[in-house]
């Protein structure tokens, strides 16, 4: 009886210790924003009319304009013809 009282006590000092030791870390936020967003000469994915939001990374330049697609598949279809989709 008498060890199980010292082993309760022991264990409750060791778990009170691990508590009181954790780490007081300022955890840094996370950007939501994008730092440097890209204005896109299209308001909206001129291959499947989803608008173009900032941050996208599917871009191609074309005529010195940044035009955002919402899928590699799109902006391969407009390589494929700028000027057809361009003119939207």
């Amino acid at each position: 009886m008498k060890s199980k009282i010292i082993l309760t006590a022991l264990l409750s000092v060791s778990l009170m210790a691990c508590a009181q030791e954790t780490p007081k870390v300022k955890h840094k936020k996370a950007k939501t924003a994008v730092a440097n967003p890209v204005k896109f000469a299209n308001a909206v994915d001129p291959i499947c009319n989803m608008p173009t939001e900032p941050g996208m990374k599917d871009t191609a330049v074309y005529k010195n304009k940044t035009y955002g697609f919402c899928s590699a598949y799109c902006k391969d279809e407009f390589k494929k013809n700028p000027e057809k989709y361009a003119k939207k």
